[in-house]
């Protein structure tokens, strides 16, 4: 990537974050105003996709597929997307810790508490939405365009995960960051005939 285009992903980033700060309090008014039992079982059940189980079941199934296939691009895709869904864990991980941001229905004063291993002061970022933003992304990455469509799965999740009371906004929006920039890393690691040429895209 163009070194301005990097300069103006972060400032986009970064304004993105700061505007979901602001907008946490209405976006919860307007979820807690917006529910329905059923739509709550829906999306519990859609936050239980975003669990590490299911993304490394998928990956390590389609890896397996590809060995036995013995097509190495994909099997280094494959490898690529778990490494990145392990990166992104671990990355989110720390900082919930380091953070210790008190999920939405924790009546506390004080939202931020550092160095909190508790998971009910381990809502900043969303690990579910950044492990599987990361996982999809780098498919998307390396992949023809329509492969970009994956990336509803971890949109929807983030949601799901709001949506159910277990993250901010914020949250969600930061886990999502750090799912794309993870994803980036990821595929500079991919050998250059692994990803499609920009012109094969677009065709």
């Amino acid at each position: 990537m163009n070194p301005r285009w990097k300069i103006v992903a972060l400032f986009v980033g970064g304004l993105a974050l700061l505007v979901s700060f602001y907008l946490d309090a209405s976006v919860q008014a307007w979820i807690a105003q917006h529910q329905s039992p059923e739509l709550k079982w829906f999306m519990r059940r859609v936050s239980r996709v975003g669990d590490w189980e299911a993304h490394i079941i998928l990956g390590l199934s389609f890896l397996a597929v590809a060995f036995w296939r013995g097509n190495k691009r994909w099997m280094r895709i494959l490898a690529a997307m778990i490494l990145a869904f392990a990166l992104a864990g671990t990355v989110s991980r720390v900082i919930k810790i380091s953070t210790g941001r008190a999920r939405p229905d924790v009546k506390t004063e004080t939202r931020w508490n550092a160095f909190q291993t508790s998971s009910r002061y381990n809502a900043f970022p969303s690990g579910h939405t950044a492990t599987s933003a990361a996982f999809f992304a780098t498919l998307a990455l390396t992949t023809r365009w329509i492969a970009t469509a994956s990336l509803i799965i971890p949109l929807l999740i983030g949601f799901s995960r709001m949506y159910i009371g277990a993250h901010h906004l914020s949250d969600v929006v930061g886990a999502l960051i750090i799912g794309l920039v993870t994803a980036f890393i990821m595929v500079r690691w991919i050998p250059p005939g692994d990803r499609e040429p920009q012109s094969e895209i677009r065709d």
